[in-house]
Parts: structure tokens; sequence; C-alpha cells
């Protein structure tokens, strides 16, 4: 490989040390110290005002109201038992809404468990109000700006209406409050096989006079939700709301900006997480105002994602008027939410799961990887399928490269030669090697490119593993029974026979969880760059020497997945690259180039001991 080649290479390798080496030392923690310092003013503020959002739209007519204080409990049983309830129980979802403030505020997911132990808690995604980490949906009605109408609030207290006491998947249900004034309001609650519920509001107006309403949902969150903070995949408040296309505020940025609005739009918006999201959906093209806010209860962050709708409900005297709106509450599943988005027009409600960068390589990856794991019935095993068929598709250009770099073995000793006669002339020299790549139809930067190519596929098979609902607790096989979280294993502690905990080192801790997958990865791409002889250049020696090793740290703490595909992806480029320069007549001396690296070199005439 000559060093125009490794000088690319050496390129794309710096350049992801540094993306990796930002994102650990630098962007990590100046987030986290952002991060302390927005919390320090914040309860500085709190301590001096009681911050509220503003209770007007973006044009001015009506909002959803603001955060409330309720009344503090220590756990959430004890916060569940306060209030009246019906309960919610489907084959995905079990919980209950909350008969003051007719919310849904506890609500867990029945398929879905903390961790890969079978008798651990089903994940609890909705809680109530008065727990630190509250996290609820409510819709409602707005009055008009300057009216005095009497709408319910989140401590309105409402009743069942009618016998069925238990929303399922085959019975609604329905609640009533009557404002005392000649209004009586009905909220329905509906739901699917899945996460998405159907709201359907309707006022009765016995009255003598009409009446104007702004239907408005909400999403409330309390606390200081816990994120990956990678760079990869956002987690916060996000929405897709018509021209202003996606938008998106991490905690921290919203916690500094405190309100964001968009005003006449239309779209959906919402919360969420790595793996599951609460998102409020009005019919599809509907005008709504949006708005992101965070403030302060109580001492406690609370963030909110609202939208008002901007054309009134009107309700005449002696009538009944009904609204429908959707709520998603669930897991993060593609195939689910895509369906949703065909079924119901929600605009781009894919985007609920973050795609990344890559996102046109991202999703028929994991199209890809889900249809092979109905195959296979391993995901492990759709990741090294998915290896295999993206070196069938891109081997016509790795036979082309590494030909070109069979025939640069071939006439290594003219390139010598050149060097020699003209080392002096670095000019003449590199005149001299072009013409000789012209002469041999000889592509010097062909070696790149298996390498330069595997960097988009390498990213998007990330975002897949990481991001996918799909890996989460996908087992492989021994002791690989989360293909999304790092190998369990570690070599620093002798597999678990010394009782420490490495990590906790500062500055190099977080490189010291090391399994077994990473130490293979490490030694198959070591024994890959041994296919061709070290590189004369000392400097340059070394840094391929230690690329493995770099390597193979940089990747301890990578999900299992991608260092299963890295490690199997080094071992069929070993296999195809031997293939194709032996049938080209090249000798690969593999084990000989294995030996030679273990070889103290000798020192060059002219050198000198200092």
């Amino acid at each position: 490989m000559k060093s125009d080649n490794r000088n690319v290479i050496l390129a794309v390798v710096l350049s992801m040390i540094v993306l990796f080496g930002w994102q650990f030392f630098i962007a990590g923690p100046q987030l986290q110290q952002a991060q302390r310092q927005a919390e320090i003013r914040a309860a500085q503020q709190a301590e001096t005002q009681q911050v509220a959002v503003p209770a007007t739209s973006a044009d001015g007519t009506a909002a959803a109201p603001a955060a409330d204080a309720p009344q503090v409990f220590a756990d959430r049983d004890s916060a569940i038992a306060a209030t009246s309830r019906v309960d919610i129980s489907t084959a995905d979802l079990e919980g209950s809404i909350n008969l003051t403030g007719a919310r849904i505020d506890d609500l867990q997911l029945k398929q879905y468990r903390e961790t890969t132990d079978p008798s651990s808690p089903i994940i609890a995604l909705l809680k109530p109000a008065g727990l630190q980490d509250a996290y609820y949906v409510e819709q409602g009605w707005a009055a008009a700006a300057g009216t005095s109408v009497a709408v319910p609030d989140g401590q309105s207290i409402w009743t069942v209406d009618g016998d069925n006491s238990t929303l399922t998947a085959q019975t609604p249900v329905t609640l009533r409050y009557d404002n005392g004034a000649g209004l009586v309001f009905r909220r329905t609650f509906a739901v699917d096989d899945y996460y998405l519920f159907t709201i359907t509001q309707t006022v009765e107006n016995t009255g003598t006079g009409d009446v104007a309403l702004f239907p408005y949902s909400r999403v409330v969150r309390h606390g200081n939700p816990k994120v990956q903070n990678f760079f990869i995949q956002h987690e916060g408040p996000i929405g897709v709301l018509g021209s202003n296309n996606y938008v998106s505020r991490k905690y921290g940025d919203l916690q500094n900006e405190r309100q964001v609005d968009w005003s006449s739009t239309t779209g959906w918006l919402g919360i969420a997480d790595k793996y599951w999201a609460t998102a409020v959906l009005p019919k599809a093209g509907t005008s709504i105002n949006a708005r992101f806010a965070y403030n302060q209860v109580n001492g406690n962050n609370v963030f909110q994602t609202n939208y008002v709708e901007t054309q009134p409900v009107m309700v005449p005297a002696g009538a009944t008027v009904s609204h429908e709106a959707y709520v998603f509450a669930g897991a993060k599943e593609d195939r689910i939410i895509t369906g949703y988005q065909e079924t119901y027009g929600f605009d781009r409600l894919e985007l609920l799961i973050d795609w990344g960068w890559f996102h046109f390589l991202t999703k028929p990856m994991h199209w890809l990887l889900v249809t092979l794991y109905g195959i296979l019935g391993n995901f492990g095993l759709a990741v090294l399928a998915v290896t295999v068929i993206v070196k069938a598709i891109f081997f016509p250009l790795a036979n082309r490269s590494y030909a070109s770099m069979a025939a640069m073995r071939r006439v290594q000793p003219e390139m010598k030669a050149i060097q020699e006669r003209l080392k002096d002339d670095r000019p003449a020299q590199q005149q001299a090697m072009m013409e000789l790549y012209k002469k041999e139809k000889i592509n010097p930067l062909s070696g790149c490119w298996p390498i330069l190519i595997q960097i988009p596929v390498f990213f998007a098979l990330y975002t897949v593993i990481f991001i996918s609902l799909e890996m989460r607790h996908a087992p492989f096989f021994g002791w690989i029974q989360d293909l999304a979280a790092p190998d369990p294993t570690n070599i620093f502690t002798l597999f678990g026979l010394i009782p420490w905990n490495p990590m906790a080192l500062p500055i190099i801790g977080s490189f010291l969880h090391l399994g077994i997958w990473p130490v293979i990865m490490g030694i198959t791409m070591w024994v890959q760059m041994r296919l061709n002889p070290p590189p004369p250049d000392p400097t340059q020696a070394m840094i391929f020497n230690w690329m493995p090793v770099i390597f193979t740290f940089m990747l301890g703490t990578f999900p299992a997945g991608l260092v299963i595909y890295w490690a199997w992806n080094n071992t069929l480029s070993i296999a195809q690259q031997w293939f194709i320069m032996k049938r080209h007549g090249v000798e690969v001396n593999l084990l000989g180039n294995i030996v030679s690296s273990f070889r103290r070199k000798p020192k060059t005439a002219g050198t000198s001991e200092s």
C-alpha cells in the first residue's frame, strides 16, 4: 500500500478518533457542566419567584394551562391510591386514567421490561402528578381570552358516565363533568391494540348563550429525565410542525430558552425517549399554535409540549358538539408508527424514531435486519447475514480495489528503484510514480475504497443497533444477552474474579471496559492489516501497529451487536483480500508478516544513540 493510500486512510481514522474523542472528552463534559449550571440557575430563580408558563397562545386567543402544583407523594403507588381512577387494560398496556383532571397519568408497557431479567419490572411510561418524575398527557378546553367560561382543569373531579369502568381495546370509557353553569363536558377514551388513544370531547350547552372553546392537548414531564446525551439520537421535546418541519429541543436548551412558539401551523408534538415516546396529535391538517415550554413547580423542573387549535369550536345554546384528537403513548415500534402515519395521515410521524444522519441507509438496513430476523430467529445472526450481503454488494468494487493493490505489490521493486534514484528530487519522484501508475493501469487510491465504503454502513448499522427497539434486550449466544448493550465481560476484572470497578477511575476509566468480543474484533483488525507488509516509514508503521489497539479500546463500550459486526466484517475482509490477491498472482505471506511485526527493527546506518 503506497504512502498516499496510507495518508487517506490515516485521515479517515484520525477523523473518527477526533469525532469520538470530542464526544468523550469535550462535548460530553461540557454538556454535563452546562446542565449543572442550568440547574443551579433554575434553583436560584425558584428561591425568589414562582415561574409560570404564560396563559395566552401565540395569537392571544387561548392557550393550554401551565403545569399545576399538586400534592407531593412519596412513591407511585401512593400517588395512584390518592385519587379515583378508571383502569386501562390491553395486550400491550396497563394503567389507569385519573378522574381528577381526566388525564392519562398512569401507563405501563406490558411487553417491555427494565432489564433482561424476565422478573424485572415492566416499563413505567407515564406517572401521576405529585411525583418528582411525573409524566402525563391531558386534553381539554381553553376559553377565549377575555371570557369567563368555567372549563374543567387539572383539579376538576370527573365521574364515569355509563356502566363501563375499564378501558380496553374493545370497550371505550366516557367521563363526565358538569361545570354548574350550563355546560356539561364529556371525555371518551378509546385505545387500539397498541399505543394510540382516540380522545373524543363533547360539550353539551344547556345555557342560553353560544360558547366558543379552543381544544388543547399537552404532554407534561417533571424532573430531570435521564438521557444518553449521545450525538446520534435526540431525546426530549420533538415535533413535526408543517412548514417548520422537524423541530426539537434538548432539555438543557429548553431550560435556557424557557419557551418556544410556532403559530398557525399543523402537525404534532411530544416528548421522545430512546425507546419510548408520548405525543399529542390533532387530526391531520388541523391548524394549531404549538409550544415547547419550561418552568418550575415547587422547585422541580417541568417540561411541557402542547398545542391549541387556532379555530374555536362553537357550541350553540341547546346543542352538543364533539371534537376528536389523538394521543400516542408507547414503544417506538417502526411498524406500528408507520401504520398510524398511513392510516391517519399524521405528518411524518415516522420521525418519532431518530434515524440519524444516514437515514437513507438506516431505514433500509433496519428493514433488512428485521426481515432476516424473521428468517433466522436471532438478531445476532441477522447482523452477520447483513455483513455478508453488504460484502456481496460491494464485491465488484472490492475486487477492483484489491486487484489494483495486487498490481502495486507486483511493481513494488520498480517503485523502490524510483525512490532510491530520485530520493533528493521529490517532484521528479512523484512524477515518475504517476507515470508508472499510468503505465501499469494502477489507481493509487483504490486501496482506500474498501475502508471508506464501510464508514457510512458502519454508522448506519450503529444507529440501527443503538436506537432500534427490536435490538433492545435481543440475545446472541453465550454471554451476550443484549446486542444493544456493551459486552458485559471485562478483562480488567478478570471477568468478574477481581471485585473492583475500573471504570470508576478518573479520565481513563471510561476506556477500561474491555470485553471478549472487542478483543476478538481488535485481533481480527490486526490480522487484516498484516495482509500487507509493514510500511517502511517508522512513523506509519507505529500508527498502523497501534491502530487496532486504539479501536479495541474505543469499541469496548459500544453495543455488542456492532462489535460483532466489525469482527465478522474483518474476518470476511481477510478471506476476501487473500482470495483476490492470490487470484492476481500476488503471494500473500500472512504468517510471515505477522512474525515480522514482532521482530525488532534493525537500526539504519548512520543512526547514533543519544
